[in-house]
């Protein structure tokens, strides 16, 4: 419930088959509560009681906040659980009908249709709240199961699980996080200390990311799929692909080979059931025939089967597996869903070596945590560190815990277990703390002590002797999809702080923009873009019939690193007023020096092709 000085309605199409029909426009309200509704699946069994209770509770909160008038918008985004769409139309019907008897003014927002809407939040501590309805005598417990996806054992234990939270700095000191003395410099590892402590993953309101994957079109919610799937646009798709490959180059360059495996497996699966609640992630289950299945949360399962069938030698070791996992699958709390944060299908880049022993577990650790560290610098984005150990593994290791601190070259943060919870000793996490100040994982290794033995795979040593290895996880990049979401973010944070709000020139969809003064100078523009292309740079070309001001206005909106004026000057001297938005510069350029700027900047990085036409002109609206 949004208590706002007004609410304005546009309702735009239906969204559904069965959506009411509209006698009249929605009128404008002043001083307004606005009720966000979903109803949910739990509903059904008490719609009555429900609606009751709805009733009451918006209208006591009313007469709280003094407002003249109540809005009830349906609103399906707030739930991954809910009721028919004849359920859901006849609770909000109902609803209505009796707030009608007792309030001056109540508005029905219509149900089953895309609409726009404004309000203004008032801000007071009342203005915004919000409430869990169930049927009278049910209890949370009762359906969490159901709308959390199946909850492992490990998931359950992390929940009620007992952390001690410190920090090691550079010199090899720790310190209990609450008693350490946070500075402007680790002001940052402040706020992620705060969150991981808080375990509070539920997200208030939306964070900026979302309106810029919306505006620049990169990415979307898919209002016909299960909340936490997106649908990708092109400019979206170009960005991942290159993550993908960037860090698919990355493994092949240390020796990783790349694999497929399946998506699904068999939940009575001897080795794979007895993993799965060693594995803190909810499920998502589905029957095939009679044989019940679970959609994968990680590329382990078809990795440790594949291990366990392949002969392997002390030879072959470290044996680096790898899989782009399109796609893996988490039945996120539908609270944490929000933007590109945390999804429910997300693309993970997701690696397993094997290590003889945990000597050899440990160098491939510290190898994999330097090219994180080089990853994190290709990205681009601030970001803390997170080590996570069991108490006893610290205690024999602490030299390697000084080492891996060292080498970040800043103090960070540890949580130490004293039983050991999940099947892994240690691992490391790189978080993004974005402008909400939530914390989320990208880069991450584990040392894993228990899969081998559980999936019975081994390796033959030198005496001819079978032995299990010790194996690492790693996601060099971690999910694809939360990288974009940490890009806008940072790009959001810059501009903050007074900087240009950017893509990474190697990631930007549109490198360079040409904008012709006149029609006259488009065949011009078509020659200098051919050149740029041959060169493997990404350019487009305004071809509107629009104004320079106007083209140059919606490049800068468009987050264009490079932008070119072209008419009669330049075309007789060949040289270009470059305006270059990581600096904020007007520069004056031959295309050479502007070619050679751009490699010098994307030289090793991968690329591929513009992803939408070249002439604007021609390019359809995706949002």
């Amino acid at each position: 419930m949004i208590h706002s000085d007004y609410l304005r309605l546009e309702v735009k199409k239906k969204a559904i088959k069965d959506a009411e029909e509209i006698l009249a426009p929605p009128e404008p309200a002043e001083n307004v509560l606005v009720a966000f509704i979903a109803v949910e699946k739990a509903d059904e069994e008490g719609i009555d009681s429900v609606v009751r209770q709805l009733a009451d509770d918006v209208k006591k909160t009313a007469k709280e906040v003094g407002a003249e008038a109540i809005a009830l918008y349906p609103y399906a985004h707030l739930s991954s659980s809910l009721s028919s769409p004849a359920v859901a139309r006849k609770v909000m019907d109902d609803s209505y009908e009796l707030l009608k008897k007792d309030q001056a003014k109540v508005i029905k927002v219509p149900f089953g249709w895309y609409k726009g809407f404004e309000i203004k939040c008032k801000g007071h501590p009342l203005s915004e709240l919000s409430r869990t309805i169930l049927p009278e005598g049910k209890t949370p417990g009762e359906t969490a199961e159901k709308k959390e996806g199946h909850v492992s054992e490990a998931l359950k234990t992390e929940d009620a699980l007992k952390s001690e939270w410190y920090v090691l700095d550079t010199r090899g000191k720790l310190t209990p996080a609450r008693d350490y003395k946070f500075g402007k410099e680790t002001e940052n590892l402040k706020k992620f200390s705060e969150y991981e402590m808080a375990k509070v993953r539920a997200v208030d309101r939306e964070p900026p990311h979302v309106k810029y994957m919306r505006a620049h079109e990169i990415a979307d919610y898919e209002p016909g799929s299960d909340a936490g799937n997106m649908r990708w646009y092109p400019k979206g798709s170009l960005i991942k692909r290159l993550l993908e490959e960037r860090v698919s180059d990355i493994v092949a360059g240390i020796g990783g080979m790349q694999v497929e495996t399946p998506i699904m497996y068999d939940i009575s699966h001897p080795s794979l059931s007895k993993y799965l609640d060693r594995f803190p992630a909810r499920q998502y289950r589905l029957m095939s025939g009679d044989k019940e299945y679970f959609l994968r949360f990680a590329a382990c399962f078809g990795q440790y089967l594949m291990k366990h069938d392949m002969t392997i030698s002390y030879r072959n070791l470290p044996l680096r597996l790898y899989e782009l996992s399109h796609y893996s699958f988490r039945y996120e709390k539908s609270g944490e869903l929000v933007g590109l944060r945390r999804l429910r299908t997300f693309t993970m880049p997701d690696m397993h070596t094997l290590t003889r022993d945990m000597d050899d577990a440990k160098k491939e650790f510290l190898g994999q945590y330097r090219l994180s560290l080089k990853w994190m610098a290709d990205l681009g984005v601030d970001y803390e560190i997170g080590i996570r150990f069991v108490r006893e593994f610290y205690e024999k290791n602490k030299e390697f815990a000084d080492e891996l601190v060292r080498l970040a070259g800043r103090p960070v943060l540890i949580e130490m277990w004293d039983t050991r919870p999940f099947y892994f000793v240690m691992k490391f996490e790189f978080n993004f703390v974005d402008a909400l100040n939530k914390a989320s994982a990208l880069s991450t290794v584990q040392i894993d002590i228990e899969n081998t033995e559980r999936f019975d795979i081994k390796y033959v040593d030198e005496e001819g002797k079978e032995k299990h290895p010790i194996m690492l996880h790693a996601s060099i990049s971690g999910s694809i999809d939360r990288n974009v979401y940490a890009l806008l973010e940072m790009a959001y944070l810059n501009q903050q702080k007074g900087k240009k709000a950017m893509l990474p020139l190697w990631l930007s969809p549109t490198q360079v923009r040409l904008a012709p003064l006149t029609e006259e100078y488009l065949g011009y523009a078509k020659e200098i873009a051919e050149e740029l292309d041959k060169n493997t740079i990404r350019v487009d070309i305004d071809d509107r019939n629009e104004t320079v001001g106007k083209k140059i206005r919606d490049a800068e909106t468009e987050w264009i690193p490079y932008i070119l004026v072209l008419g009669e000057n330049e075309k007789k001297s060949a040289r270009f007023r470059a305006r270059v938005r990581s600096t904020g510069e007007q520069k004056d350029m031959s295309l050479p020096e502007i070619i050679a700027e751009i490699k010098g900047q994307t030289g090793g990085m991968p690329y591929k092709p513009l992803p939408l036409p070249r002439l604007i002109s021609k390019r359809p609206r995706f949002v």
